[in-house]
């Protein structure tokens, strides 16, 4: 039996394959106002395709639709065929709300209400 397949065929595989890793996760990378579809995303770091990303490096924010999930320094660290790696030095999880430098009582009121009158 033969692999060999025509390099056509081969190119229209790659292209469906690396199309169906795109669709599956709605992952976004933003930097510098520009936005990158996540094709894999692991605990250490993640991959892009390296036709559209360019060799990013420092603060970017990491969107799951438009949620914002983290926010992470990361270097890029190799090329993996068709795909560049990013590994995060940092990668912290984001939240809607400020840290609080003291402890909040746990029947403390939500809110005040005003005088009617």
């Amino acid at each position: 039996m033969s692999t060999y397949l025509p390099p056509d065929v081969q190119a229209g595989l790659d292209a469906a394959r690396k199309k169906a890793l795109k669709q599956r996760h709605k992952l976004r990378v933003e930097a510098d106002g520009r936005s990158f579809r996540v094709i894999r995303f692991e605990d250490d770091g993640f991959t892009l395709d390296i036709e559209d990303a360019p060799h990013l490096r420092g603060l970017v924010d990491v969107y799951d639709g438009g949620k914002q999930l983290y926010q992470c320094l990361i270097v890029a660290t190799e090329e993996q065929g068709d795909e560049m790696r990013y590994e995060f030095k940092r990668h912290t999880l984001a939240t809607d709300s400020a840290p609080v430098d003291f402890e909040r009582a746990s029947e403390a009121p939500v809110a005040l209400l005003g005088k009617e009158g």
